[in-house]
């Protein structure tokens, strides 16, 4: 956690940056280089003594031909002025997260003038980790790493409150596995999951409109409908008035369907504004109904 004035006097910065610039990037190349230089990477790719005395350090050009073959679009060693889009800085990160330990010095070697050395791998991982979130909550980077190292997506807190919180038990089994994997794909920090997680929202929301009794599509959307507000209350007109809204939405924009007709989403503030008013109408409705929420 930060402990700079600002933050205690005004408050932690808005996580509301999507892209990482130059400033951000600087700041990470220097924790990957430190961490080269200290042998923190050795924990994967150690570097042995010229004796065989043992692993004294990382193993750099082995780390970066790895680095080339798994994360492919980013050039070793890495240039502290010209940084890689966003999502392959992540991929970056969790190359290294994946990579990390706590060096720990064991016995010198005069002769070399080198410690010889074992890793912590849960330590390295956690200050690693501390170290690049508060490089991003202090840039205001809707971004983070977990514990376990991946990068994930931010989204606003009472949102992802209740993302988080919801529960799918729609009594049917491939709805909830929709709502699930939307769920988790929103939290991508790649725009083409998170494009996926919106159509998974939207068949979910259709398939709910099945799940009531009744003759036809129809009627059973109007039953659920009826769960939501009182049947001929103004809140019940809304709320209907929403739910047609919602199916022009999918039928007018790329989301369930690709055909020429269709107006793509041009930007992730789209993509997560329609998620946003799809879920929490969606959550309302599980709600309602005693399907979850």
């Amino acid at each position: 956690m930060s402990t700079y004035f600002t933050d205690r006097e005004y408050g932690a910065r808005p996580r509301t940056v999507e892209a990482i610039d130059g400033r951000l990037w600087g700041g990470l190349y220097s924790l990957i280089r430190t961490r080269v230089g200290d042998g923190s990477f050795g924990h994967r790719f150690p570097e042995q003594c010229p004796d065989g005395n043992g692993p004294c350090g990382c193993d750099e050009q082995a780390f970066g031909h790895v680095l080339a073959a798994e994360v492919p679009w980013v050039d070793w060693p890495l240039s502290p002025d010209t940084a890689p889009d966003t999502p392959i800085i992540l991929d970056l990160l969790e190359f290294c997260a994946a990579s990390i330990g706590q060096p720990i010095q064991g016995a010198y070697h005069s002769f070399f003038r080198h410690y010889h050395l074992s890793w912590n791998r849960a330590a390295g991982l956690a200050q690693f980790v501390a170290d690049v979130n508060l490089l991003f909550a202090r840039s205001g980077v809707m971004y983070e790493l977990t514990h376990e190292g991946l990068a994930v997506r931010l989204l606003p807190q009472p949102f992802s409150e209740a993302l988080g919180w919801a529960l799918f038990q729609t009594g049917d089994s491939e709805t909830d596995r929709l709502l699930e994997a939307a769920r988790r794909r929103i939290l991508s920090p790649k725009l083409d999951d998170r494009r996926d997680a919106l159509e998974k929202l939207w068949d979910a929301f259709e398939r709910l409109k099945t799940l009531e009794i009744g003759a036809n599509k129809r009627v059973q959307a109007e039953a659920l409908l009826d769960r939501v507000a009182t049947p001929g209350s103004k809140l019940r007109q809304m709320v209907a008035e929403e739910a047609a809204a919602l199916t022009a939405i999918g039928n007018t924009f790329r989301i369930r369907h690709s055909e020429t007709t269709q107006e793509a989403l041009t930007s992730a503030d789209q993509v997560d504004y329609l998620f946003m008013r799809m879920f929490a109408f969606i959550r309302t409705m599980l709600r309602a109904s005693g399907r979850g929420g």
